[in-house]
């Protein structure tokens, strides 16, 4: 206990520098032993948020949402084209590529929440205007327009990762965040424009190869070249 004491007389000392009208330091002292002072939900500075992450949080759950669904579509889209009747392991390999991503940036952004002390709460939906759709429209569809159809999902979540990272940046001081901008800005905006680079690629590149009476083997030539990325 006396150990916890201390710890909080020390945090109370380099947060007087900061805050000289809170009582920071005797609410700290009087509640530093409490199961409660440690939860994620108390007002005690002995949690791990600061500077905007309360502003910025709920835009990060509503990417994090986004993330999920168009993974999810991705995978649908893989198990379409691994279908029998459709059989193009190219386009199988991509999608599946695309929604594991998507699933793996939704887990380290969770993970990047609770390490600034915050919670992600998956019965909350956030909306705003930088928001990331994930209403979900027909995913049976064939090879080029399943190429368009991605290309507009990885713009959305570009577009999706440029609002958070904007939020971050260009808010007001006291709901700015540079370490959340500069963690999309190393994990996230680059990563996306060049996804988007090589989807809109794809799509112009298989769309000049269907300009035949019988584009058939354009396709299968272009589902062999998939399957080499």
């Amino acid at each position: 206990m006396k150990f916890f004491v201390a710890l909080a007389l020390f945090a109370c000392l380099g947060s007087l520098a900061l805050a000289k009208d809170d009582e920071y330091c005797q609410n700290t002292v009087i509640t530093a032993c409490s199961t409660s002072a440690f939860s994620g939900k108390s007002n005690s500075i002995c949690n791990a948020r600061f500077a905007g992450i309360d502003h910025i949080e709920p835009e990060i759950q509503s990417y994090i949402n986004a993330n999920l669904a168009k993974s999810y579509d991705y995978l649908l889209l893989a198990t379409h084209f691994n279908s029998f009747q459709k059989n193009r392991p190219g386009f199988q390999k991509l999608y599946q590529g695309l929604s594991d991503r998507s699933f793996e940036d939704s887990i380290a952004l969770i993970k990047q929440v609770t390490r600034r002390g915050g919670i992600v709460d998956f019965n909350t939906r956030h909306e705003s205007a930088g928001s990331v759709s994930t209403k979900r429209g027909t995913l049976e569809v064939d090879e080029l327009h399943s190429l368009a159809l991605a290309l507009d999902t990885e713009k959305q979540l570009a577009t999706g990762a440029t609002h958070v990272h904007s939020r971050a940046t260009h808010a007001t001081d006291a709901e700015r965040d540079p370490e959340l901008a500069h963690y999309f800005e190393e994990n996230f905006l680059g990563k996306q424009a060049e996804s988007v680079r090589k989807l809109s690629g794809y799509a112009n590149d298989l769309a000049k190869l269907m300009k035949v009476p019988d584009p058939s083997l354009s396709v299968y030539l272009f589902d062999e070249y998939l399957q080499k990325q």
